[in-house]
């Protein structure tokens, strides 16, 4: 009778169990949070092209497409005003439109726009800005047209994956411009913080983000009050705060047992500083689970690791900017970073960075793998030819048989031919070999996705 009994109660036990095991769902998300955007002059010069009249920044970018398609939303701090003519950078940023335009064509998803820059020219660069980024569909907060846009739309509220995330941003100043009434640049206060922080507990997000503009400019360390506004942060309800301005890396923490996780800086995701230590930053991607049951649901910081970019400078005529993921490009047998004082830079940054990094990180750790829908071929450039009859003539007198052949036509209107898909840089390099004697100005080129990397 007794053996009855306790069987029954361990049925129940099991169906018990199993319903509250199906009542429950798992949600995940993936943020990409990257440093300060800059334009200095160098840069806005290169992406002018005097053939279309017009800027292009398509090929600074390029590269950071897998990255970014890899995450559901990347989140970048936008340090300049998009207030039209006459462009200028250092030290009152005006970018053209065209920045913005590609930011968004490669996966940018929010830009966060207060900052010491905010208001470098003044009310109508504020309000300019507003309305690029409104027009490209461009999530944007921390700066706003007057006070009613901002009660409107803060603390913003991103609806992704099945999460609701609230976003605020501050700065600690804008270099002594004043902000133009009515518009608003949330200034770091922390009696408007606290409040700030309390209507987003009042909004019930999944999880809270500050993204601040604070700390010392080129020190690799967080100043007292980085840390002690963190903590505030964190005792007010925020889970992750990000910062931005100091231009430099500066540690990151990820509290496990708290589920808080803070960056003091980021650095300079892309910008014209070249010096050590800023010419480049780092992008922190956090995955956030949400478990959910009929009655609650929780949300944690499931993983945290950040991957290293570096802004490359070409030496040639153009004198053209690129970021470039590390993982990417640390072990690139194609050379595309050409010049030897560009490769020392490159490894010096990667070395400086990893350094500072391993030392002073807590729980966060570099992520080196590439996203994993990322496919790399090979295939051997060939120097510029009329058409593709003159390409296959050529091949066939070095006895090299064509593996398909594409062309691209670059912005100077030059044609480049392409021939051979390897997927091991070895056999391009083998294959190059034989077309050498006839075409001597041939190279190996690696294509990340289909994209040429040279």
């Amino acid at each position: 009778m007794k053996s009855v009994i306790y069987k029954g109660l361990i049925f129940s036990l099991l169906v018990l169990c199993a319903q509250f095991i199906n009542a429950q769902d798992t949600a995940r998300i993936s943020l990409l949070f990257l440093g300060d955007i800059m334009q200095h002059e160098t840069q806005i010069n290169a992406a002018y092209h005097s053939k279309t009249g017009k800027h292009d920044y398509t090929d600074c970018f390029q590269f950071l497409k897998p990255y970014f398609q890899s995450v559901d939303l990347t989140i970048g701090n936008l340090e300049l005003t998009l207030a039209g003519k006459p462009y200028t950078g250092y030290p009152q940023f005006s970018a053209p439109d065209e920045l913005a335009v590609a930011l968004k064509q490669v996966g940018v998803d929010v830009l966060v726009t207060a900052n010491n820059h905010s208001v470098d020219r003044r009310k109508k660069g504020l309000e300019r800005t507003i309305r690029v980024l409104d027009s490209l569909k461009l999530i944007h907060t921390g700066t706003f047209t007057d006070t009613v846009e901002r009660m409107n739309d803060y603390p913003l509220l991103i609806h992704k994956n099945g999460f609701k995330l609230a976003l605020l941003n501050y700065t600690y100043g804008t270099n002594g411009i004043p902000v133009t009434k009515p518009n608003i640049v949330n200034p770091i206060d922390t009696a408007l913080i606290r409040k700030d922080l309390v209507r987003a507990r009042e909004l019930q997000p999944d999880a809270t983000i500050v993204f601040m503009h604070w700390g010392n400019e080129y020190e690799n360390q967080p100043t007292k009050q980085q840390r002690q506004l963190t903590e505030f942060c964190f005792r007010h309800g925020a889970q992750l705060v990000i910062g931005a301005h100091p231009h430099v890396l500066q540690p990151m923490e990820w509290r496990r047992e708290e589920n808080q996780l803070v960056v003091y800086s980021l650095g300079n995701f892309v910008s014209g500083q070249r010096p050590r230590y800023r010419d480049g930053g780092a992008m922190l991607q956090v995955e956030l689970k949400k478990i959910i049951t009929d009655t609650v649901s929780v949300t944690t910081i499931d993983t945290a690791n950040y991957r290293l970019q570096w802004v490359y400078r070409t030496t040639d005529s153009k004198r053209s900017f690129y970021v470039l993921p590390v993982s990417t490009f640390e072990n690139d047998a194609t050379n595309f970073i050409k010049d030897e004082p560009s490769k020392l830079a490159f490894k010096t940054f990667i070395d400086d960075s990893r350094k500072l990094l391993g030392k002073y990180n807590q729980g966060i750790s570099e992520l080196m793998e590439i996203p994993s829908d990322t496919v790399i071929t090979y295939a051997v450039r060939l120097r510029e030819a009329r058409n593709s009859e003159e390409v296959y003539s050529v091949l066939e007198k070095a006895d090299a048989f064509p593996h398909g052949l594409d062309s691209v036509l670059n912005a100077d209107g030059v044609t480049f031919f392409y021939t051979g898909k390897f997927m091991e840089f070895e056999k391009a390099n083998h294959y190059l070999k034989r077309i050498e004697p006839e075409w001597p100005q041939s190279r190996v080129v690696r294509f990340v996705n289909g994209l040429a990397i040279e």
